[in-house]
């Protein structure tokens, strides 16, 4: 049984499928020829760079797609289940890591650090007074609102973390569900968990009132533009580490440039690489390669979730 993960796969992952027998290759085939050699293959593993469509579908003899992640919009489900093609996702193993990421832009946006990295190596000597002056004007995270969009395993995981930091939850989940938090403690310190309700509320409601809205809503389906972003609050700070497609950037420009939003932080752009720079270099706007999943931890979680989906799928 042949494996191609053709977007790599963790060496903890290749090791245990090898062991269970399975031929695994990592050698990256490209977009233009995929189509041209998947047949060779049984199994077909990506991440989010490959694009899994009609064209690759039908030209295989594939068994298996295994998306090692948790969105599929890079995979043409219809056309799999048309030709009888499973596909399984890794939902858990990159929890904590997109999650922590959201909270790195956060941290970076309220200390500037955003800015200050790009002025210090160009103006941290002759100019190092001024910067000192320009950057004083940070602010904390404790005491704050923050509003999230959408609250599976990533958002329940944000809402732990922003509790234990001192913020309040808001959640917009479109059936207006309670949820149920337990939040750990590091073993060390022998405490028992924290047990939260919280009771999520409608979309306008969360914008109203949110000081952050960080973005997990699944799939890549237009949340915010510009209606959305005029319901939030006159300075409001947006982080987008979902799908680019959430986000209408042209209205995220616009927001940026009049103050309604004072920073954004972005992970994911609506292209990939992204196109418009306007958004790279916009002195509000904290920025990552979509990382989001992509700490040795997420990885080797990864590696092993999507072999073990692998192993039980053909037992």
């Amino acid at each position: 049984m042949k494996v191609l993960a053709n977007d790599g796969l963790d060496a903890a992952g290749k090791k245990l499928l090898q062991d269970s027998g399975f031929e695994v290759f990592t050698d990256k085939i490209s977009q233009e020829e995929l189509p041209s050699r998947i047949s060779e293959y049984d199994v077909l593993v990506v991440r989010s760079a490959t694009k899994v469509n009609a064209d690759v579908l039908n030209a295989s003899h594939l068994k298996l797609v295994a998306r090692a992640g948790v969105g599929t919009d890079n995979i043409d489900l219809k056309c799999a289940a048309n030709l009888g093609i499973p596909v399984v996702n890794t939902p858990d193993a990159a929890t904590r890591s997109v999650a922590e990421l959201v909270l790195a832009h956060l941290f970076s946006i309220a200390r500037y650090l955003h800015e200050s990295n790009r002025e210090m190596p160009i103006r941290g000597g002759a100019g190092f007074n001024e910067l000192k002056k320009k950057f004083s004007k940070g602010f904390e995270l404790k005491g704050k609102k923050i509003g999230i969009l959408g609250f599976g395993r990533i958002g329940q995981e944000l809402a732990r973390m922003s509790i234990s930091l001192g913020m309040e939850v808001l959640v917009y989940d479109h059936k207006l569900r309670e949820f149920s938090l337990d939040i750990e403690f590091h073993p060390v310190y022998r405490l028992p968990a924290a047990h939260v309700v919280i009771q999520s509320i409608t979309l306008e409601e969360v914008l109203n009132k949110a000081d952050f809205v960080s973005v997990h809503t699944p799939g890549s389906e237009r949340l915010l533009g510009e209606a959305e972003f005029g319901m939030m609050r006159q300075g409001t700070c947006l982080i987008n580490c979902a799908r680019g497609g959430v986000v209408d950037e042209e209205a995220l420009l616009v927001a940026l440039d009049s103050g309604k939003i004072a920073f954004s932080g972005i992970d994911v752009f609506e292209k990939e690489p992204p196109v418009d720079e306007r958004l790279l270099k916009h002195p509000a706007v904290s920025l990552s390669p979509h990382i989001g999943a992509s700490t040795r931890e997420g990885q080797e979680r990864t590696g092993i979730e999507v072999a073990k989906r692998i192993i039980d799928h053909f037992n």
